[in-house]
C-alpha cells in the first residue's frame, strides 16, 4: 500500500497509476492527481528561476538607484530631470513600473499560489500576509502612477521598490531553504547513488548483463570482485569479504560464504560470487531504508502541529493589527504614507517563515545524521519521545548477547591440557547438530585442532554422548552420563557450581574412566553490550533486562553488563503487559529487541528500538531501527534526538522572540518595509543556518567510553 502525494489517499500499488520520477515511485489514486503533482526537483528549479526574476529586478533597481543618486547614469538621471510628455514611458515611475511588475507576478507567484490554497483551506500561513503587503505596496504605486487623483492624498510617493526588494529578499530566503533542506537529505540521495545500474545474470547456462531493475526473485548473478551486489540475495557458491559501510556502517568488510545473506549495493571486495536474488525492488534493504528515512523526513510531530496551530491564529491577528496600524495613522496623525508603511511592515515582519520550518529544518538534518550512522528514526513523534525516554527495557537473547552459544571456559585437571580436552569434546560431538555441540566444534575449528572421526559413537539422551576417540573411552555430557556409567562428581562439584552461578552450561569430560576437565558454554555478551549500559546510565536512564530465561542466568549477565533490575522467567506474550506496568505511573519506557519475538512489548512501549541487519529491515516494528548489531546505537539514537530536539526549541524560540518582538516597532512606523523583509529573510536563513549545525553533531563511538571510564 501507498499514500498518494497529492490528496493523500492510501492506494493498492498493484491497481495504482505509477509514475517513476527521477529515482523515486510514486502512485496515484488517479490521472487529475497525477497530473497535478508538483514534483520537488521541479519545483524547486521553477522557485529558482523565480528568485533569479526577483534578485535581477532589485539589483537593477539598486543599480538605478544608485546612479539617479550618484549621477552616474545620464539616461537615468535625465529621465527624472527632464520631463518629456509626449514620451510618458520614459518617467521614472513607469520605468519602475516595467522593471518591477514581473518580479511582482512572475517573482510572487509562489506566494499567490500559497495564499490561494490558505484561503481555500480556510487557514491563514506566510504566504497570505507577504501576498497582502506586497500586493497592497504594488497596487498603491500603480493609482498613484496612472490614477493620482483616485486617492485623498497630496502625497505621490511610490513605492514599486518596496515590493520588488521584499519579493526578492522572501524568495531569497525561500530557496535557500528548500536548497538546504535538499542538501540536508543527502544521506538518502547518497542511499539512491548505491544502486548498481547493471547486474550479471545467469540465463540458459550464459552470463548475461541486464539492467539492475530488471533482477527477478530467483535469479542467480555474478559478481565480481570490486563490483556492488544488485540485489538482497543468499551465497549459493564462493567466499568473499563483502564491504557493508554504506548500509550497516561497519568500518571492515565482512566474510561470507555459501548460505549468507548478502546486501543490495554493498561491495563484493575479494573473490567471485554466485548469489541467489531472494528480494527485489522495493524489498531490498536499502529500498527499505530509503522509504523509511524519507517517511521520516516528510512526518509531522506534536510540536510541528502545534506550530500549525499557532501559525492558524497567529496570522489573522497579524492582519488586524496591521489594519489597526493603518488606522491609527490615517485618521488619527492623518498621515496615509507612514499608515501604508506600517501596514506593509507589520505583515512582513510577522511573517512567521522561520516559526514554520523551524521543525522540518532540524527534523531534516537530524534524520538524515541518523541514517548515515545506521540509525532509523521513522518519525518527528519518535524523536520527541525519545527525548524522554526514563526507562529502557532490553530483551536478554540477541540484545545483549550474541544470541548464539560459544565457549568461554574449558578447564583441566591435569591428565590433559585444554586442547586435548577440546580434541575430545569436538570430535564426539562434529556429527551432532545440537547448538552446544556446534559451539565445541567452532571453538575446536578456531584453535586449529584437528578433529577425529569416533568409533563406537552412542548418544545418551538427555546425557550426553559415549564413543572411542583415538583408542581412548570418551563421555562427554552432564552429571547424569557419569553418574550412569558410574563416574563420581564429588571432586569437582565446587567448580562446576561456580561456573554455573554465572549463568553457564558446564559439561564433563571423562577419559578412560577418569575426569579430566570441564567444558562451559554460555551465550556470550556482545563488546559493547557493557559500554552501552554505561553510556546509558550517564544520560540518566534506569535500565531493565526483560528475560524468558533463568533468574540465574539473568542476574549473572546483568551483573557483568551493569543493568539496574532483571525481570526473567518471562513467556513472550507476557512481556507487553509488564512494560504497560512499567508505563502506569507516567513513565516514558522504550524496548529494545528484535522486532520479531519481542514485536507486542515494541508496539506497547512508547518507542520501540528494533536491532537487526539491514536485510531484516523488512520485519522491524519499532519506532527507531537500528540497523548495526550493536546496542551503543541506542544510547547514540537518544543523543542524536535529544539534539534535534534542541535545535528545534532554539528555532522556535528566537523565530517567535523575533515576530512578536518587531512588531511593535513595525507598528509604530520605525521600521521600513524593505529592512523589515531583509531581517524577516534573515530569520529563516537563522533557522536554516542553526539546523544544519547538527551535522557537525558527533556520535560518540565505543572507544570514547572506554576513554571516559
Amino acid at each position: 500500500m501507498a499514500k498518494d502525494p497529492v490528496c493523500g489517499m492510501i492506494v493498492d500499488e498493484k491497481k495504482a497509476i505509477h509514475s517513476e520520477i527521477g529515482s523515486r515511485d510514486f502512485y496515484f489514486c488517479s490521472p487529475v492527481c497525477q497530473q497535478t503533482f508538483v514534483n520537488p526537483e521541479k519545483e524547486l528549479a521553477k522557485l529558482k528561476k523565480r528568485m533569479y526574476v526577483a534578485a535581477s529586478g532589485a539589483l537593477i533597481l539598486a543599480i538605478l538607484r544608485a546612479s539617479l543618486y550618484l549621477g552616474l547614469a545620464f539616461g537615468a538621471v535625465a529621465v527624472t530631470w527632464i520631463p518629456i510628455p509626449q514620451i510618458p514611458f520614459l518617467s521614472w515611475g513607469m520605468l519602475l513600473f516595467l522593471i518591477v511588475t514581473p518580479v511582482q507576478f512572475i517573482g510572487g507567484w509562489t506566494f499567490y499560489v500559497g495564499a490561494y490554497h490558505s484561503i481555500k483551506r480556510k487557514t491563514a500561513n506566510m504566504d497570505l500576509l507577504i501576498s497582502i503587503g506586497t500586493l497592497v505596496a504594488y497596487f498603491y504605486s500603480v493609482t498613484v502612477l496612472f490614477f493620482p487623483d483616485a486617492l485623498p492624498v497630496k502625497e505621490r510617493d511610490i513605492y514599486f521598490e518596496v515590493s520588488a526588494v521584499i519579493i526578492a529578499f522572501v524568495l531569497l530566503g525561500k530557496y535557500m531553504e528548500e536548497a538546504i533542506k535538499k542538501k540536508s537529505s543527502a544521506a538518502v540521495r547518497k542511499l539512491l547513488d548505491l544502486r548498481p545500474a547493471m547486474a550479471r545474470k545467469i540465463k540458459d547456462g550464459n552470463e548475461v548483463e541486464i539492467p539492475a531493475n530488471q533482477v527477478q526473485v530467483g535469479d542467480i548473478l555474478i559478481i565480481k570482485p570490486g563490483e556492488k551486489i544488485p540485489t538482497d540475495g543468499v551465497i549459493i557458491e564462493g567466499s568473499s569479504a563483502v564491504d557493508e559501510k554504506m548500509i550497516t556502517g561497519e568500518s571492515l568488510p565482512v566474510d561470507k560464504s555459501v548460505g549468507d545473506q548478502v546486501i543490495g549495493a554493498t561491495i563484493n571486495k575479494q573473490g567471485l560470487l554466485k548469489v541467489k536474488a531472494t528480494k527485489v525492488g522495493k524489498e531490498t534493504a536499502l529500498s527499505q531504508i530509503i522509504h523509511i528515512v524519507e517517511e521520516a523526513q516528510a512526518s509531522t510531530g506534536h510540536i510541528q502541529r502545534l506550530v500549525d496551530s499557532i501559525s492558524a491564529k497567529f496570522v489573522p491577528a497579524v492582519v488586524l493589527v496591521a489594519i489597526g496600524s493603518f488606522l491609527v495613522w490615517f485618521f488619527v496623525f492623518d498621515n496615509f504614507i507612514i499608515g501604508l508603511l506600517s501596514f506593509v511592515a507589520v505583515l512582513i515582519i510577522a511573517c512567521p517563515c522561520a516559526m514554520g520550518i523551524a521543525t522540518p529544518a532540524a527534523l531534516m538534518v537530524g534524520v538524515g545524521k541518523g541514517a548515515e550512522a545506521g540509525i532509523l528514526i521513522r518519525g518527528a513523534e519518535y524523536l520527541e519521545r525519545s527525548e524522554k525516554i526514563k526507562t529502557i527495557v532490553f530483551d536478554k537473547t540477541g540484545t545483549i548477547t550474541k544470541g548464539e552459544p560459544s565457549v568461554t571456559d574449558v578447564v583441566s585437571f591435569g591428565l590433559h591440557s585444554r586442547e586435548n580436552l577440546i580434541e575430545f569434546a569436538g570430535s564426539v560431538e562434529m556429527g551432532s547438530e545440537h547448538p552446544l555441540a556446534q559451539a565445541i566444534v567452532s571453538e575446536s575449528r578456531q584453535k586449529g585442532i584437528i578433529l577425529r572421526n569416533p568409533s563406537e559413537f552412542e548418544a545418551v539422551s538427555g546425557m550426553g554422548v559415549k564413543a572411542i576417540v583415538n583408542g581412548k573411552q570418551v563421555f562427554f555430557g552432564n552429571r547424569k552420563l557419569m553418574q550412569k556409567f558410574g563416574i563420581t562428581t564429588d571432586k569437582i562439584e565446587q567448580e562446576m557450581e561456580n561456573l554455573e552461578s554465572q549463568g553457564k552450561t558446564v559439561m564433563i569430560i571423562s577419559v578412560d574412566q577418569n575426569i579430566s576437565g570441564l567444558v562451559a558454554v554460555a551465550d556470550t555478551i556482545k563488546e559493547s553490550s557493557k559500554d552501552a549500559i554505561y553510556d546509558l546510565k550517564k544520560l540518566g536512564i534506569k535500565t531493565i533486562m526483560l528475560t524468558g530465561d533463568n533468574e540465574k542466568t539473568a542476574n549473572s549477565v546483568a551483573k557483568l553488563v551493569g543493568i539496574d533490575k532483571v525481570i526473567a522467567n518471562v513467556l513472550p506474550a507476557e512481556k507487553a503487559n509488564i512494560i504497560k506496568k512499567l508505563q502506569s505511573d507516567g513513565t516514558v519506557v522504550a524496548m529494545v529487541g528484535d522486532g520479531i519475538n519481542d514485536a507486542p512489548a515494541l508496539a506497547q512501549a512508547d518507542i520501540g528500538i528494533a536491532i537487526g541487519s539491514g536485510s531484516d529491515i523488512a520485519k522491524e516494528t519499532g519506532g527507531i531501527i537500528l540497523i548495526k548489531d550493536d546496542i551503543m546505537d541506542v544510547a547514540r539514537a537518544i543523543r542524536l534526538s535529544r539534539a534535534t530536539m534542541k535545535k528545534i526549541k532554539q528555532n522556535l524560540f528566537w523565530a517567535l522572540a523575533y515576530n512578536t518582538g518587531a512588531i511593535p516597532i513595525a507598528a509604530m512606523g520605525l521600521l521600513s518595509p524593505i529592512i523589515a523583509a531583509a531581517a524577516m529573510a534573515l530569520s529563516s536563513i537563522s533557522v536554516i543556518a542553526n539546523s544544519t549545525l547538527l551535522k557537525r553533531f558527533k556520535l560518540p563511538q565505543q572507544e570514547d567510553m572506554v576513554k571516559n571510564e
